[in-house]
């Protein structure tokens, strides 16, 4: 089974496309985001200042922090827009059905 090291976090119409939704994964705090119909997992922390990623708005795979504009591309963890200059981690998402598992090993 594909999902035997990964985490059940919800199920996949708990998400809604487009919007960061999060949640607290064995005490990481995580976003999970539906982005034309894929699921991306990431680190609801800016590394800039500590801004909460999840109330941020996504556009062309980049959520902008909501604390003072840096963006983080959701695929790649990669800072994309000052003040922001380290990234984010990202984790592997598994699709089973209609649930949603992440990994959190690396």
């Amino acid at each position: 089974m594909k999902t035997e090291n990964a985490v059940k976090v919800c199920k996949i119409d708990e998400l809604e496309e487009g919007r960061a939704k999060t949640f607290d994964i064995e005490g990481i705090d995580i976003c999970l985001a539906k982005v034309e119909g894929k699921v991306y997992a990431f680190d609801n922390v800016c590394t800039h200042d500590g801004g909460i990623l999840g109330e941020g708005e996504i556009e062309d795979f980049q959520i902008a922090c909501p604390r003072h504009g840096a963006t983080f591309d959701i695929i790649s963890g990669d800072a994309t827009q000052m003040p922001a200059v380290v990234g984010i981690n990202t984790y592997k998402v598994i699709i089973e059905g209609d649930e949603v598992f992440i990994s959190l090993e690396e």
